[in-house]
């Protein structure tokens, strides 16, 4: 007997409509639903383990989203043809979908928790990333899992000045606004995108748009809950507590930290008088008292500290380094800073530092995007490495992790639309963080761009990046600007800002409370403006504009078009004749065939290299034209004429004909023209009876009179 189905219906309102089902896939799982729109269908489920572990004291949350290659209709690349670690992309969605979820859950909620988001069915007209969100709050709302704040996720474009929520890729090209914002009914949780250039009241816009469109969403969660039967909340044993352990916490720490604090100090140094504080703390109870709440002492020393600073700067509008909510932490930057790259930069500021670096090449180093729901391939890309020493700390190398493919992915999108559109090059940027307390992310913006413009390559503006921050007791309020690491880890907003002089290039914010007002978003991107300009302020300072031209070590790059059916010539038999050109010449020569042309790319760092490629395919392309006139010069002596070669396409030879090479009637080609003679000839074409190209040389000469007969 097939299982009863319960299934909601979403109107987009232009025709467009996604459904939510429930009832019949993966019923074992806590809670399961399939999200369609178009022919993308999406699976998803939510899994919660019945007990917690006693000594975790988080919530061990994963979010998974992967893409089926027979989702559209493929198979996978590779030696085993299965689906293996996931993607870049892949990790950037269960990211998104990540950071909106887990602030939602109880506090006290630590059972290992699982969501599994899967695209079973591909739409080309669809993005599948954009239901993801939806997809995963709409499984935990069916099941019994603790979570109580719906979500939904959507994607806002705007195109010809319209906003529309979930567009196609191919629609997506059109658009300035490329957001993914996720929220609940009452407050905004996630924003993360890129734009070209917008004003702060339109991104303030853009998010309005979407957030209704999410609520819409959540009441359609709403109704399927409802008409599945919700079902009752697991109940779970939640943290421990000790309300005298608490309070003899806080009366011997708040003062201390609290004075501590409001003075202002480095990070080294403020951690180490907190945990001095820790250790008297910790002295006031016996060996057995924290054996057995030991836990309980941090966890409420924790809580105390985190309260006496937030604190500070609601009552004195200080913060932990003594900056001021406005302040800017000193900056200073270096170019040029390694001698053999293609171009490199320092950005230092306070304690956060990034070492970026360019590497210029041709299209083959262009990064391949091979998924079931894109192809295509990336000119311009960032990586973004953080390791353990940028914080003094050593930890166990694992391979890039999600926060440093979130953080690159980030940075990237900062810089791609400053990037010129006719920039011949491939383009890499890696970001070496080196120290860390606060923002690493857009200090990679920052050093990104000088290391861009110190490479030679001619972006349209540079790019700065902000860190803002917020602390909030619920009436009163502080928008912080350029937060540091413990801001953001004490505080309720992690909001960056790129952006140049004329418009924000891209966001990410992440909220950790409920109810995020509009005002106070409204007036965290202006104090980022003014924070965006400060910094940008600092790096024309430092590079006002980007070099004339690239390193004198770099490769200089030539693009040149030929017509497709002298590909085959350049390439010659086997690549012969590509291969030896490219080692007599120190050069690297790419070939692609676009619209029937050949678009050949040469990439040298000597000039005579380049030339001599370019002479080759002047060469090989040369086609002389009826009538015109052109130099040549003889290279081989023959009884019955002289083989020439045009001296402006080398490599072209063709027969002049002793009858062509003068009026008078020609015995020995010797007597007209001798090896290494350079002259002129006309072209006349392929003679109809030998089918070969004719040149002469007489033609360009003056006829001679005729004599007159004798009577």
């Amino acid at each position: 007997m097939i299982p009863q189905l319960f299934v909601e219906k979403i109107d987009l309102g232009d025709g467009r409509s996604i459904t939510i089902e429930t009832g019949r896939l993966a019923k074992q799982a806590d809670g399961s639903v399939v999200v369609r729109m178009g022919d993308t269908m999406i699976l998803a489920t939510a899994v919660s383990a019945r007990t917690a572990n006693p000594n975790v004291d988080f919530l061990p949350l994963t979010v998974d989203y992967r893409e089926k290659f027979a989702a559209a209709g493929r198979f996978p690349g590779g030696f085993f043809k299965r689906e293996a670690r996931p993607s870049d992309s892949e990790v950037l969605t269960m990211r998104l979908v990540d950071r909106v979820l887990r602030p939602l859950f109880p506090d006290d909620y630590h059972a290992e928790t699982q969501v599994m988001i899967q695209l079973m069915s591909h739409d080309e007209t669809v993005m599948p990333d954009a239901l993801a969100g939806l997809a995963a709050s709409a499984a935990l709302a069916v099941s019994d899992i603790p979570f109580y704040n719906l979500i939904s996720e959507v994607r806002v474009a705007r195109i010809d000045g319209k906003f529309v929520i979930n567009p196609s890729r191919e629609d997506l090209e059109k658009s300035d606004i490329d957001m993914m914002i996720g929220a609940s009914l009452d407050s905004v949780a996630m924003v993360e995108g890129e734009m070209k250039e917008i004003s702060e009241a339109e991104m303030v816009e853009a998010i309005k748009f979407a957030h209704e469109a999410i609520k819409v969403q959540i009441h359609a969660q709403l109704r399927l809950q409802a008409a599945f039967g919700k079902k009752e909340i697991r109940t779970y044993e939640g943290e421990k507590e000790n309300e005298e352990i608490y309070k003899k916490v806080k009366a011997a720490a708040y003062d201390k930290i609290y004075d501590i604090a409001k003075v202002g100090s480095a990070k080294h140094e403020r951690s180490a008088a907190f945990a001095e504080v820790k250790e008297e703390v910790k002295a006031l109870f016996t060996e057995e008292e924290l054996a057995a709440d030991g836990d309980l002492v941090s966890k409420y020393f924790y809580k105390t500290n985190k309260e006496a600073v937030r604190n500070v700067v609601l009552e004195l509008g200080v913060r932990l380094d003594g900056r001021k909510t406005t302040d800017i932490r000193p900056i200073w930057c270096e170019t040029d800073y390694l001698p053999r790259v293609h171009g490199s930069s320092l950005f230092t500021r306070g304690e956060t530092q990034a070492l970026a670096t360019v590497t210029l090449g041709t299209s083959r180093e262009a990064n391949q995007i091979d998924s079931p729901s894109e192809q295509g391939e990336e000119k311009f890309y960032l990586h973004y490495n953080f390791p353990p020493f940028s914080t003094g700390e050593a930890k166990p190398l694992r391979g890039t992790s999600r926060r440093e493919v979130g953080h690159g992915n980030l940075a990237q999108r900062a810089l791609k639309n400053m990037i010129p559109a006719d920039c011949p090059y491939t383009i890499r940027i890696v970001s070496e963080v080196l120290e860390s307390n606060g923002s690493s992310s857009m200090a990679t913006v920052c050093a990104g761009t000088m290391a861009l413009m110190d490479a030679g390559v001619q972006m349209v503006k540079p790019v700065s990046g902000i860190a803002m921050g917020l602390i909030t007791d619920g009436e009163k309020f502080a928008v912080l600007s350029d937060i540091l690491g413990d801001e953001d880890h004490l505080g309720d907003m992690d909001f960056k800002v790129t952006g140049t002089a004329d418009g924000i290039t891209a966001c990410q914010m992440d909220i950790k409370i409920d109810g995020l007002r509009y005002d106070i978003m409204e007036q965290a991107l202006n104090q980022a403006r003014d924070g965006r300009m400060h910094i940008l302020g600092k790096l024309t300072e430092t590079i006002a504009a980007p070099r004339a031209d690239v390193k004198a070590h770099a490769p200089k790059i030539i693009t040149r078009t030929i017509p497709g059916n002298f590909i085959g010539a350049l390439i010659g038999p086997g690549g012969k004749v590509i291969q030896e050109l490219q080692k007599a010449t120190g050069t690297t020569i790419v070939i692609n065939e676009v619209d029937e042309q050949g678009v050949i790319e040469i990439l040298g760092t000597d000039p005579a290299g380049i030339e001599a490629v370019l002479a080759k395919i002047k060469s090989i392309t040369f086609k002389p034209q009826m009538g015109e006139a052109y130099e040549v010069k003889v290279i081989k002596m023959l009884d019955f004429g002289a083989v020439v070669e045009y001296t402006a396409a080398p490599g072209n030879e063709v027969l002049l004909h002793v009858s062509e090479l003068a009026w008078e009637r020609t015995e020995n080609v010797t007597d007209v023209v001798n090896m290494g003679d350079v002259f002129e000839v006309k072209y006349l074409g392929v003679d109809p009876k030998t089918k070969k190209e004719k040149v002469s040389r007489k033609a360009l000469l003056q006829r001679p009179p005729r004599e007159e007969k004798k009577e």
